[in-house]
């Protein structure tokens, strides 16, 4: 039964809501026994693991909160521009105020799981999304930069709403009437574009593993069309693909 019993109070603690651990903590603070101490132990871990988190997401609120009394602030963010295949890929967010997503950041510092989990919660939390994207043969024909902002522009246009300000992830937009903030690295220092970072990346990673279905000897689902060393050397074996850009190829390929 004693057994049992430590069972059952190790599940408590295990299932337990991060909300619920102070209770649990108070209600078993006296318990003697070694492998309640430990649950414990790892309750209070979670716990200031918790409010650390919360703190880092505070800090990435910093221009959220300069700009409070504008009702839609939009974070920008695109994915995608140094592969040698596929599109470059957009997202623009604009979060309810009161959002709160644990382990958002910087898309590339996230795992494929994370990035998946958040994208869920992100859409759950935004106000109004949207997604741009611009093909291969788009970025061989304006260049990569100018595809960025094209896409940009797009994803913008699908927003159900008009921003009253841009967060944007370094760059300025050209052809945009809405007051724009462009911030280095802007990706891990604004909830905003980090939320349009995980849009963009989860939905071109998508598309990536897709086209591997299609193009199979490139392995885009693992290097999603960046230049990884079996990627290369696909490419001189078989050519490029129709999703390759012929300008990021050409000192690659004959």
């Amino acid at each position: 039964m004693i057994e049992l019993k430590i069972q059952q109070i190790k599940i408590l603690f295990q299932s337990a809501d991060i909300h619920e651990l102070d209770s649990l903590i108070k209600q078993f603070q006296d318990d003697e026994r070694a492998t309640i101490k430990q649950e414990l132990v790892k309750a209070k871990k979670r716990m200031v693991a918790y409010d650390k988190e919360i703190m880092r997401l505070e800090q990435m609120k910093v221009y959220e909160k300069e700009y409070h009394t504008l009702p839609f602030i939009c974070g920008i963010d695109e994915v995608g521009r140094g592969p040698l295949a596929g599109p470059v890929v957009a997202g623009a967010v604009i979060l309810k105020k009161d959002s709160q997503l644990l382990y958002l950041n910087d898309s590339k510092k996230l795992t494929e799981n994370r990035r998946e989990e958040l994208y869920d919660r992100i859409l759950e939390e935004a106000i109004t999304y949207g997604l741009g994207f611009v093909s291969p043969e788009r970025i061989d024909e304006i260049n990569i930069l100018q595809a960025t902002y094209e896409a940009m522009r797009e994803a913008i246009s699908k927003l159900n709403v008009v921003p009253d300000i841009l967060l944007n992830d370094a760059v300025t937009i050209p052809g945009v009437k809405v007051k724009q903030v462009p911030i280095i690295k802007g990706d891990a220092k604004s909830v905003s574009i980090a939320a349009a970072s995980v849009l963009a990346k989860v939905t071109r990673d998508r598309m990536m593993k897709d086209y591997d279905m299609i193009f199979p000897e490139y392995g885009f689902s693992s290097n999603k069309g960046y230049g990884s060393k079996d990627h290369i050397d696909a490419l001189r074996i078989y050519g490029p693909s129709p999703i390759h850009r012929k300008t990021f190829i050409k000192n690659l390929v004959g």
